[in-house]
């Protein structure tokens, strides 16, 4: 069997129409680059070689892993996020996109002391060394990129799954990040103790499990068979654990400290209904992702001088 590059992909692509993967034409290409370690630019400067029977063999293999519907992340390895590369496996969720617009609102939030350049920080910018804690952190990609993109800060990443942990300190190790990591069912860890009372962040962020128990068997099968439910499942209302984190977090927030929540795309309401309940919390806001969807809810923890600053301000 003699095929050209192009040839190839062209019956790659087919293979993956056929069993419904979305992005067929894409993924197609990914793999072959995957198998032969070249970027986009490589594989279209190899477009009309004729390729050796084993490489073909080799690359089916990939292909019908796909088809299989094992996601693209699970065969590769790794996922690009914020512009580093995240080892991922079936023990994480794998890195989204749309979570990338969340750390670039809290990188402005840590640095400006505001959001979408809007007042929101009294003190206009929180410390340099801001101590940033990273909860249901799985892959690490949320306080990896933070740590990153704010070499001062402290940050800590924490996930109940030891599994999960061991994937983010390999990550923080192959990005150069100094992160500490906790293990930890949300606030329950005696790390979050501290010798002097509550440990205290500027910063929590968090993406916790907010899909309702019921839609989890009817999503995808790259999520729904391979990806991991304790990070997916928020509850029969997708909202267990808002409340939890809502009723927990102001007691781990320093003075000016804010929480940052990845949110689904209907919960925006009913997740700040859930801060505000609390009494703990002010300056309650939803931010949208790039397609416009609602995806971030932010609030401060309630000091009488942000409250007056924030209303001066809005």
């Amino acid at each position: 069997m003699s095929l050209t590059l192009k040839e190839l992909i062209k019956i790659g692509q087919t293979q993956l129409e056929e069993a419904g993967v979305a992005d067929a034409a894409i993924d197609a290409k990914e793999l072959y680059c995957f198998m032969m370690r070249y970027d986009k630019v490589a594989l279209m400067m190899h477009w009309q070689d004729v390729l050796q029977d084993n490489q073909c063999e080799v690359y089916f293999d990939l292909v019908q892993r796909r088809a299989q519907r094992t996601p693209l992340q699970h065969i590769t390895g790794a996922q690009e996020f914020m512009g580093l590369s995240f080892k991922v496996n079936e023990n994480v969720l794998i890195p989204r996109q749309d979570t990338e617009t969340m750390v670039e609102d809290a990188i402005e939030l840590v640095a400006k002391g505001t959001l979408r350049q809007n007042a929101y920080l009294k003190d206009k910018t929180m410390k340099p060394a801001a101590e940033i804690l990273d909860l249901c952190c799985g892959s690490g990609a949320i306080g990896i990129s933070l740590a990153s993109r704010l070499p001062k800060a402290k940050v800590t990443c924490s996930d109940i799954s030891g599994e999960a942990l061991e994937i983010a300190r390999k990550n923080a190790s192959q990005n150069g990040c100094r992160v500490k990591f906790i293990q930890s069912n949300l606030f329950e860890s005696k790390a979050f103790a501290g010798t002097l009372g509550k440990k205290k962040f500027d910063l929590i962020i968090s993406n916790p499990p907010y899909i309702e128990s019921k839609e989890i068997d009817v999503l995808e099968p790259e999520v729904r068979d391979h990806e991991p439910r304790l990070a997916l499942d928020g509850g029969e209302d997708g909202l267990d654990f808002y409340r939890i984190i809502a009723s927990e977090a102001a007691a781990h927030l320093k003075k000016n400290g804010c929480l940052m929540l990845e949110i689904g795309y209907n919960q925006k309401d009913s997740v700040k209904d859930i801060l505000r309940q609390t009494g703990a919390y002010d300056k309650i806001i939803g931010l949208s992702d790039l397609t416009g969807k609602d995806r971030i809810v932010v609030a401060s923890l309630q000091t009488e001088e942000n409250f007056a600053y924030y209303r001066k301000s809005a």
